[in-house]
């Protein structure tokens, strides 16, 4: 896998002061979030973009509130933030706007996306590794609900699991509780 790596530039953002690098893979370029230094096992966050929930602040996910959750944690202790370019995890933006159609009509987001012909969850997690090993990074703690990230990181040592509590509300509580119940997210 060809993968080419931007220059490090500095972001300051309303949840602190950070660095970010950009890594192209093909067609999706995957922005990283950090702050510096790491330490011995740096908290990550894996973040699937969500341009709905990420920008417009959709209610029918949380995605939002995790990135900004994830943000504000690493502002304040240190670490990264991985923002993969997987929308509607890994289907686009286009068959993601179908996918709430569905969900509008009564289906729940995996069946949608089975409507579609997509797998529930069709994201890949491989230059996940290739971020880390590119930041000598060996052992993490990592920000997550979803274990499919858990098991994805084969060469990374996960000392930690680090919940992210989000409030429901009434959009998003039955997305949820698909989540929790029909992908294992560890809610």
């Amino acid at each position: 896998m060809r993968i080419n790596i931007s220059n490090i530039a500095n972001l300051p953002t309303k949840y602190g002061n950070f660095k970010i690098q950009s890594f192209r893979e093909g067609v999706k370029e995957h922005l990283v979030i950090f702050n510096e230094p790491f330490g011995q096992a740096p908290i990550v966050r894996i973040h699937s973009e969500c341009l709905t929930g990420d920008t417009i602040g959709s209610l029918k996910c949380d995605c939002g509130d995790q990135l900004q959750f994830a943000l504000k944690t690493i502002g304040k202790k240190g670490g990264m933030v991985i923002y993969l370019r997987q929308e509607g995890r890994d289907i686009g933006l286009l068959n993601k706007v179908n996918a709430y159609a569905l969900q509008d009509a009564g289906y729940n987001t995996v069946e949608a996306n089975h409507q579609l012909g997509f797998e529930a969850d069709a994201r890949n997690y491989e230059i996940v590794s290739i971020i880390l090993h590119h930041f000598k990074i060996k052992s993490i703690r990592l920000l997550t609900n979803n274990p499919k990230k858990l098991h994805s990181l084969k060469d990374i040592d996960i000392v930690e699991r680090i919940p992210i509590i989000i409030e429901p509300n009434k959009y998003n509580k039955e997305y949820l509780k698909t989540k929790k119940e029909e992908m294992g997210h560890l809610l």
